[in-house]
């Protein structure tokens, strides 16, 4: 391989070209081609890569000679069809966004293409790279004691609008606690450092989407909601969601708590939405409360302007592409992210969204 990373992408709409921005700023890293059906979306990844090809399908995009790995981005439901072509085809390494799969009757294919692909598989988890959140989870044992409870609160905005509006739908998007917390379902098994055996889940669409129409049809997507995650080394976590909350200082708090004390992590939303008036956007924090002696102690975790410019998501894509271009240039063994890492954080979506609609608790291990 030359010495450069050569990307093929699939998908540019929002998230695309957050990860396009994020590859440029990498010198060892590039762009060399992409597949973006909407003309629009097209034109706007062209912008931020006038080198990158735009290919008419994903069989034209694996075609060309000089790709090195392979990222997909494209709308949810899409994910699981795309890696098997890409395994029929051309199994270059790959990093695919999250949620893995949206269906529950994806899982015989998705084991299918688990057990013979025969390049890594990384699934993009970029919150493990939010850099408040990198030194949570590096400071939460010690900071502890080793931690019992985790509790998770997003209070956000509402779902942006995607090419076609497919966000708007339970059947594209595997549900919110799918497609929104698969995330924070993965940083608490990150966390905890165990699987988890039981989800109990209250949540509604209590505000948002409620007077959309799309082709007659509204909206179906919980925007608001608690999961409750007991694990199977005995701990227990939570995660509180509210996505009509954009007034709050800080989109995420993470708090673990153990013999020796608590951590928190604060972090903040997305710059281009803080209003203007109120001046400079919050700065991340990380806090540990110590039993003895007691009082807090509070650090900022800034992050480079430039990486805060180039996406919503506090500097992570950045770092998880270099992660991710380490390991496809050989100098890291394996994904930080494993496919079973991504198909377990999606099954806990699953028996969330199976628990808030049947009012049972609900064993994720169904899926997993």
């Amino acid at each position: 391989m030359t010495q450069q990373v050569r990307y093929g992408i699939i998908g540019c709409g929002m998230m695309g070209q957050e990860h396009m921005r994020n590859i440029g700023l990498l010198p060892e890293a590039s762009i060399a081609a992409f597949y973006e059906p909407d003309d629009e979306m097209a034109a706007r990844a062209l912008a931020i890569a006038p080198a990158a090809m735009r290919v008419d399908s994903v069989a034209d995009l694996l075609a060309i000679e000089n790709l090195d790995c392979l990222l997909i981005v494209s709308p949810n439901f899409c994910h699981v069809d795309q890696m098997q072509e890409i395994a029929a085809t051309r199994p270059l390494p790959l990093l695919v966004e999250k949620p893995l799969f949206t269906d529950p009757a994806d899982a015989t294919r998705l084991a299918t293409f688990r057990d013979s692909y025969p390049a890594p598989i990384w699934v993009a988890m970029e919150y493990r790279y939010m850099p408040v959140i990198t030194e949570f989870l590096a400071k939460s044992s010690d900071a502890t004691g080793g931690i019992r409870q985790l509790s998770i609160r997003e209070h956000r905005f509402p779902f942006l609008q995607k090419v076609g509006d497919w966000n708007r739908f339970n059947r594209f998007t595997g549900g919110t606690f799918v497609e929104k917390c698969c995330h924070f379902f993965d940083l608490m098994r990150l966390a905890l450092g165990s699987d988890p055996v039981r989800v109990m889940a209250s949540a509604s669409q209590a505000v948002n989407h409620l007077d959309e129409k799309y082709e007659g049809e509204t909206p179906d997507i919980i925007d608001s909601g608690y999961a409750i995650v007991d694990f199977e080394n005995g701990t227990r976590a939570m995660l509180e969601l509210c996505m009509f909350a954009e007034g709050s200082a800080y989109q995420e708090e993470l708090s673990a708590v153990g013999p020796n004390g608590k951590i928190e992590a604060f972090v903040p939303g997305p710059g281009r939405f803080w209003p203007a008036h109120l001046g400079a956007a919050p700065v991340a924090k990380l806090v540990t409360s110590p039993r003895t002696p007691q009082g807090p102690v509070s650090h900022d975790i800034p992050v480079d302007p430039t990486l805060l410019e180039a996406g919503d998501h506090n500097g992570s894509t950045f770092y998880q592409h270099q992660r991710f271009v380490a390991l496809v240039r050989g100098e890291t063994a394996r994904p930080d992210v494993s496919l079973n890492d991504g198909w377990a954080a999606v099954a806990m979506g699953i028996a969330a969204q199976e628990s808030a609609r049947t009012g049972q608790a609900v064993d994720p291990r169904r899926w997993m």
